[in-house]
């Protein structure tokens, strides 16, 4: 049920075109209703003024087949209404049999209603001596003086006797039995209907062993791999083994090749219901990938794909996850609410893949640089808020193997699609995934006591970390430096505030509660300020991240527009250090001569400096 106002949204004006990626050999079916009662709070609707003629030629231009039911008499409307619905519905009995067993292929033309009736329809139809029904006045409350003004109170009840209710329920105030008895029972009721409460339907997906598909690592960063696209390997078997139960979807905004998950398409087409030209690949009247340039519409299609029991992922470009802002706030707000819920059985999670991220979007520039979107979900209930910041390939796989089988949250995970070093094997991503956090020893030699602690939320976050700390190790070798990972954000609070919230013993044993703190961040610092501020030592904490600096340059130099690049993390590590500055003071002038002349060296080339661009991890 479609109201005109909500029809005059960005996102309802592209759900139209959902019915381009219905296949009605396998999916079921959409009935949209239009409802045209003419007005909102204050102004008449668009699409109710615009004459049945023109009306008519938008709704066929979008592919439909309009019925018309109008009227202000309620009782001759309500059966011109079940009379339609019994056409309209045989007529979609009728598409789905020819495309199931009589082989039509071409693409339906879907009946909808235009459902026209008058705005307030039944109400007062004046009050104080301005009309209500059938105007924009009946969108507020119509009496609202009702409580204090004699008046209104005797219309309100006037308007209330005049559905007769002692013709519809008992002295006692229960509906009289011929009002009840004729009504459908058990599922066949509205509000029963196991689809409406699709956590019952909801049949654990089959997942392959991700380890399997994990990169060989024998030294840490010596292998370099693309996240994105062995995740897709790992997807694409995910879709394969839950064929037959047609239970899993990709959406996206046509980005799923961008993306770098395009080995999906190796075992399914992207649903396309429109025309199939030549040049064209990978497109097919049905399909486990569904893309549509609309953010809003993937979103949709997601949560109404989800609500019904079955699981998905919405793979995006980091910055324009914001598109879907509002809807992500009230899905949030459904999970909150449906958790107290009994009778609410808990449905499959709403997992978010953001990549092309802001620190590698060297092509695009300033516009596709946001990392935003987990400040927004971190501002809703804790009870259904995860986010995850993988550093490698292995940890994305472990991630995300996680998100697939969890049920009723919303998983955030930010992961990069570019080249880049794989850190830890398959094992010990998965063992660092479930600590959630944890001191990387390998890279760390602070013998229990570190002088400075260096951490790092995200992949390239990591990566200049570890630069930055082989760095130190070179230049101030006596410095006892111990590197913190982060994948799973929420472990920052403190446990009363969210369910991942790490005690703060353990809090303080990892990140000392005197000793300074450097912490790289893949969004915006004072998030990171934010998760923490009731821990111990947080005067100590120091943030670098992205701070609305951006442009199209290389990708060392957004770091450096940022202040998160590896010399200047040395550069605050000496700033910080009781002691350090003095004794530093000449290391610290190398590092700052480092940024210009990598600045010089970007303006001849284009390119990064050599030893940024080819620095390994010294072990590998």
């Amino acid at each position: 049920m479609i109201g005109d106002g909500e029809a005059e949204t960005g996102p309802l004006a592209t759900a139209w075109h959902s019915n381009k990626f219905l296949d009605p050999v396998g999916d079921g079916a959409v009935l949209p209703i239009l409802h045209l009662n003419g007005y909102k709070i204050a102004n008449p609707t668009v699409l109710a003024r615009i004459g049945d003629e023109e009306l008519d030629a938008l709704l066929r231009g979008y592919g439909y087949q309009p019925y018309l039911v109008e009227g202000d008499d309620s009782a001759a409307v309500h059966q011109q209404l079940a009379a339609t619905l019994d056409e309209v519905f045989d007529t979609i009995a009728g598409l789905q049999h020819g495309a199931r067993d009589g082989g039509d292929t071409g693409r339906p033309r879907w009946p909808m209603i235009v459902f026209r009736t008058p705005k307030g329809w039944t109400g007062p139809k004046e009050v104080d001596g301005r009309p209500v029904e059938g105007t924009w006045r009946a969108h507020q409350v119509p009496l609202p003086a009702a409580r204090n003004d004699a008046a209104h109170l005797a219309q309100l009840e006037a308007w209330m006797r005049s559905y007769h209710p002692e013709e519809l329920f008992t002295p006692e105030g229960a509906p009289l039995p011929e009002v009840v008895d004729w009504l459908p029972a058990g599922e066949l009721r509205m509000g029963a209907n196991p689809h409406a409460n699709g956590g019952r339907l909801t049949r654990d997906l089959e997942l392959p062993d991700f380890t399997e598909y994990g990169v060989k690592v024998s030294a840490a960063g010596e292998t370099v791999s693309e996240p994105t696209r062995v995740l897709g390997t790992w997807l694409r078997d995910v879709i394969k083994a839950n064929a037959a139960n047609r239970n899993f979807r990709l959406v996206g905004p046509d980005e799923t090749e961008s993306n770098r998950l395009g080995a999906v398409l190796e075992v399914t087409d992207k649903v396309w219901r429109g025309r199939i030209d030549e040049v064209d690949v990978h497109l097919g009247p049905s399909g486990r990938v569904m893309e549509i340039l609309s953010e809003h519409t993937c979103q949709g299609w997601l949560e109404g794909y989800l609500l019904t029991g079955r699981h998905g992922l919405f793979s995006c470009y980091e910055a324009f996850t914001h598109i879907v802002d509002s809807m992500v706030n009230q899905h949030a707000k459904w999970l909150k609410v449906s958790r107290g819920l009994r009778w609410r059985m808990p449905i499959p999670s709403l997992n978010y893949l953001l990549t092309s991220h802001v620190w590698q979007q060297d092509h695009n520039g300033f516009s596709h640089q946001d990392p935003g979107f987990i400040d927004h979900v971190v501002n809703k209930k804790a009870d259904v808020i995860r986010v995850y910041l993988p550093p490698d390939t292995n940890t994305l796989l472990s991630v995300a193997d996680h998100c697939l089988r969890s049920r009723h949250y919303i998983n955030v995970i930010v992961a990069g699609k570019q080249p880049q070093p794989t850190w830890l094997d398959v094992d010990a991503a998965a063992l660092h995934c479930a600590r959630g956090l944890g001191i990387w020893d390998w890279a760390s030699n602070d013998d229990g006591d570190p002088e400075v602690v260096l951490a790092a939320a995200g992949d390239v976050p990591t990566r200049e970390v570890l630069a930055a700390t082989d760095l130190l190790r070179q230049h101030l070798p006596d410095l006892r430096v111990r590197v913190v990972n982060i994948v799973d954000l929420m472990r920052l609070q403190p446990a009363s505030e969210h369910p991942h919230g790490l005690p703060d013993a353990e809090f303080d044993a990892i990140f000392t509660t005197d000793r300074p703190i450097i912490f790289a961040y893949h969004g915006y610092p004072t998030l990171i300020h934010r998760l923490t501020y009731r821990r111990h030592g947080h005067e100590h904490l120091h943030v670098r991240g992205y701070k609305e600096e951006g442009t199209t340059t290389t990708p060392f130099d957004m770091l450096v527009l940022n202040d998160m690049d590896r010399y200047h993390l040395v550069m605050d590590v000496i700033d910080r250090v009781p002691g350090l500055a003095r004794r530093a003071a000449t290391l610290r002038q190398h590092m700052a001569d480092k940024r210009v002349q990598h600045r010089e060296y970007i303006r001849c080339t284009g390119e990064d400096l050599p030893e940024v661009r080819d620095w390994r991890w010294p072990a590998s």
